[in-house]
C-alpha cells in the first residue's frame, strides 16, 4: 500500500512540476516555417525580407454594392484606408493595406478586427467592406483555434466520462482512468510548452489538437485494457495486490507493445520533410509515452489504494469467473467465425473492396475557400473579389530576379499562361520584385499550373514564391513524406508484431488486414467528403490508423498466442475474441468518438482527418478484428504462428472446458447482473 501512494505522490509532484514550470506553448503562423530552407518559396521569403514588402503582410479591403456601381461618394467613404484600385465596371474596389510581418496569433488577430472596424466606419448604405488576402486568412485561421482547444478538451472529457459510465456501469470506477489520463494530457500539454519554447519545432494550434485526441484516446483505450484484466484476476485472487500484480503481467507487455509501435510509428515522421509534420511526431510521441507511463504506473496504484469497492455495484467476486467467457456474446461470435472462417473472410474482404472504392476519382488539395469549416470574412472577401477582380488577386505571386533582368522577366512573365497582370513592384541594387496576379483562385490546381509553368519558363533567371507558391511547394513536400514514410511506418509495425508474436505470418496478415481497413476508411471518407480531401489527411490519417489501429490486433492477438497452448489455435482465437471482445470494442468505440470530436474544430483537415481515422478504428474494431482476422487464424491453423508454434499444454495445464468452467462457478451468484469481461 505504501508503494502505491508513494507511486501516486511521486506522479503528482513531477505532473506539478512539468505544469507549473511549462508556460504557454509558442505558436507559429509564418506558412514558410515548416518547408525546408531549399525550397524555392523559402528561399524567395528570405530574399525578400530585404525588401520593404518582406517586412510586411498584405491585408485586402474588398469593397462593393451588392452589384451595383460604386458611386465616388463611396468610393470617398474608404479613401482614409488607402488608394483603392476600381473594377472596370466600378462594382468593386480594393484597397491594400499593409500590416507588420511576423507578428503573435493575437496581435494578427487584433490587426485585422481593427482593421475590420476601422473599414466598416462610415460606410454609405448598401456599401460592404470585407478584409481578406493573406493577413485576413492568417488571422481568421488563428482566431478559429481561439478557445477551440479548451472547447476540444471539454468535449473530449464529456465523451470519455460518458462512454466510460456506459462501459463500467458504475458510478465511482469510471473517475479514476478519467482523472489519470486527463492528468497525462496535462503533463503531455506542458512538455509541447517547453518543446516550443525551446526547440526550432513550428507548433500550430491543430497540433495541440491532434496530441489532446492522441493521449485521451489510446491513454483511455490502456485503462480499459488494463481495469479489464485486473477485474478479470479479481475473480480468482482475493488479494487486490496480487490481482494488479497478476493484470500487469497479463496486460503490460500488450499496452506497452502498443504504446512502442504507436511511438516509433509517430517518429518516423522525424523523416518527413515538413517541420510542422517533424513537430506533430515529437509531439505526439511524448503525449502517447506518457499516456503509456501513466496507464502501467499511475493507474494501477490509484485502483488498489481505491479498493475492490470501487467497481461497485458490480463488485468482482472469487470464483464468478469463466460464465460470460464461455456464453457471452463474444464467445458466440467467436465460434460463428471458427465454423465458416472462409465465407466470412471473403464477405469481410468484399464490404472493405466496396468502401474502398469510394477513393475512386479522390482530389488530393483544397482552395483557400475550401480549408474553413464554417465561413469567415476572409473566405467571403474572396469570392467577393473573384466576381469582379482576377481571383489571384486575393493572393499575388512575387517573383525575384536581378535588376538588370527585371524587363525581360517581366515580358516572360507577362506571357506566361495563367498571369492576368504583372508589374515591377520595388527593386534595390540587388533585386528587384515583380508583383504577378494570377487568373486563378489562390491554391487552386489551375493556381499551381500557373506557378509550375512560371518556374519552367523562368528557369535560373528568377524565384516565384508568394503564397500560393508556399502552398505549392508544401503540397509536393506533403506527398513527398507520404511516399517516404508510408513505407518505414509499415516496416516499423511489422518488426514490432515480429518480435512480440515470434512469428511471420501472423504479423503480415496483421499489416495486410490494417492496410485494407485504411483503404476503406479513406474511401468511404472521400465519399463522404465529396471526392476532395486536404493533402495532409492521407498520411496523417494512416499514420494514426495504421499505428492505432494494430493496437486491437495485438491486443487480441497476444492473448489468442496465450491461450493457444492451452486450447489449440482454433479455440484459443475464440476464447481470446469472448475475452477480449467488450473491453476492445469499447477501446475501439471510445477511440473512434474521441477522434470524431476533431470535428469541433474549425478547420476542414482535421475534420476529415477524424471522420477518417473514426471510420477506420471502427472498422478495425468491429469488422478486422471481430471476424476477420479469427477466420485467417482459424483457417491457417498452426500455420498462423509460423515459424513459431504455440508453447505446447503440459499435463498440469489440462486444456479448460465449458462445462468446468460451468461447474466451478458459485451459482448463488448467477442471479447478480453479468458484469462485461
Amino acid at each position: 500500500m505504501r508503494r502505491a501512494w508513494a507511486s501516486l505522490l511521486l506522479a503528482l509532484v513531477l505532473g506539478g512540476l512539468v505544469i507549473g514550470l511549462s508556460g504557454s506553448t509558442k505558436v507559429t503562423n509564418d506558412p514558410n516555417a515548416s518547408l525546408p530552407s531549399s525550397a524555392e518559396s523559402t528561399r524567395v521569403a528570405q530574399l525578400q525580407k530585404q525588401l520593404p514588402s518582406g517586412r510586411t503582410t498584405a491585408a485586402l479591403v474588398v469593397v462593393a454594392k451588392g452589384g451595383a456601381a460604386l458611386t465616388d461618394a463611396d468610393l470617398a467613404a474608404v479613401q482614409p484606408l488607402g488608394r483603392p484600385i476600381v473594377s472596370q465596371d466600378r462594382k468593386a474596389a480594393i484597397i491594400s493595406v499593409p500590416l507588420p510581418a511576423g507578428l503573435s496569433s493575437e496581435e494578427t488577430i487584433q490587426q485585422v478586427a481593427d482593421l475590420r472596424a476601422k473599414a466598416r466606419q462610415g460606410l454609405p448604405a448598401g456599401v460592404t467592406a470585407q478584409v481578406t488576402g493573406g493577413a485576413g486568412f492568417t488571422a481568421d485561421l488563428a482566431d478559429s483555434f481561439t478557445g477551440a482547444n479548451t472547447r476540444l478538451l471539454l468535449v473530449t472529457v464529456v465523451v470519455v466520462a460518458v462512454l466510460l459510465l456506459v462501459t463500467y456501469r458504475s458510478p465511482l470506477l469510471w473517475l479514476v482512468p478519467l482523472v489519470v489520463v486527463g492528468l497525462a494530457d496535462r503533463v503531455t500539454t506542458g512538455i509541447i510548452a517547453l518543446l516550443s519554447q525551446h526547440t526550432g519545432l513550428p507548433v500550430s494550434g491543430s497540433t495541440t489538437g491532434i496530441v489532446t485526441v492522441l493521449v485521451f484516446g489510446a491513454g483511455t483505450d490502456y485503462a480499459l485494457l488494463l481495469i479489464s484484466r485486473y477485474r478479470e484476476e479479481l475473480h480468482g485472487h482475493e488479494d487486490r495486490f496480487v490481482a494488479m500484480r497478476r493484470a500487469l503481467r497479463g496486460a503490460g507487455p500488450a499496452i506497452a507493445a502498443s504504446a512502442g509501435t504507436v511511438i516509433l510509428s509517430l517518429l518516423t515522421l522525424l523523416l518527413a520533410s515538413l517541420e510542422s509534420n517533424v513537430s506533430l511526431g515529437v509531439t505526439a510521441a511524448a503525449g502517447i509515452a506518457v499516456a503509456a507511463i501513466f496507464a502501467l504506473v499511475v493507474l494501477p496504484a490509484a485502483l488498489v489504494v481505491c479498493g475492490r469497492g470501487l467497481f461497485w455495484p458490480f463488485v468482482p467476486r472469487v470464483g464468478q469467473a469463466g460464465v460470460e467467457a464461455e456464453t457471452g456474446v463474444w464467445a458466440r461470435v467467436g465460434r460463428a467465425v471458427s465454423r465458416k472462417p472462409v465465407a466470412v473472410t471473403v464477405a469481410s474482404v468484399i464490404i472493405l473492396g466496396v468502401l474502398s472504392a469510394g477513393g475512386l476519382g479522390t482530389r488530393l488539395g483544397l482552395s483557400q475557400t475550401e480549408q474553413f469549416r464554417v465561413k469567415s470574412e476572409s473566405v467571403a472577401g474572396l469570392e467577393t473579389l473573384s466576381q469582379y477582380f482576377p481571383a489571384g488577386a486575393a493572393s499575388p505571386t512575387v517573383v525575384l530576379t536581378s535588376p538588370d533582368r527585371a524587363q525581360a522577366v517581366l515580358a516572360t512573365v507577362s506571357a506566361t499562361d495563367g498571369v492576368a497582370q504583372a508589374r515591377i513592384a520595388e527593386q534595390n541594387a540587388t533585386q528587384a520584385s515583380i508583383q504577378v496576379i494570377l487568373n486563378a483562385a489562390p491554391d487552386t490546381g489551375e493556381a499551381y499550373d500557373a506557378i509550375r509553368a512560371l518556374r519552367a519558363e523562368l528557369d535560373d533567371t528568377a524565384l516565384v514564391g508568394g503564397s500560393v507558391a508556399t502552398s505549392l511547394d508544401t503540397r509536393d513536400a506533403t506527398r513527398h513524406d507520404l511516399r517516404v514514410i508510408v513505407p518505414v511506418i509499415l516496416l516499423v509495425v511489422l518488426l514490432v508484431l515480429v518480435v512480440l508474436l515470434r512469428a511471420l505470418v501472423a504479423p503480415l496478415l496483421l499489416i495486410v488486414t490494417v492496410i485494407i481497413s485504411f483503404a476503406a476508411a479513406l474511401g468511404a471518407g472521400s465519399f463522404l467528403f465529396g471526392h476532395a480531401l486536404d493533402n495532409q489527411v492521407p498520411l496523417f490519417s494512416f499514420l494514426f490508423l495504421v499505428a492505432l489501429g494494430v493496437d486491437y490486433n495485438i491486443f487480441l492477438v497476444t492473448r489468442a498466442r496465450e491461450e493457444a497452448g492451452k486450447r489449440g489455435t482454433k479455440d484459443g482465437m475464440v476464447h481470446a475474441v469472448a475475452v477480449t471482445g467488450a473491453v476492445i470494442t469499447s477501446a475501439g468505440i471510445l477511440l473512434a468518438a474521441v477522434f470524431a470530436v476533431l470535428g469541433v474544430l474549425p478547420v476542414i483537415t482535421l475534420t476529415q482527418i477524424g471522420v477518417i481515422v473514426m471510420i477506420g478504428v471502427l472498422l478495425d474494431t468491429l469488422l478486422v478484428r471481430t471476424v476477420l482476422v479469427p477466420a485467417l487464424a482459424t483457417i491457417l491453423g498452426d500455420r498462423f504462428w509460423w515459424p513459431g508454434r504455440p508453447q505446447a499444454v503440459t499435463a498440469e495445464q489440462p486444456k479448460p472446458s465449458a462445462r468446468a468452467d460451468w461447474d466451478a462457478v458459485d451459482r448463488t451468484k448467477l442471479t447478480e447482473p453479468a458484469e462485461r469481461g
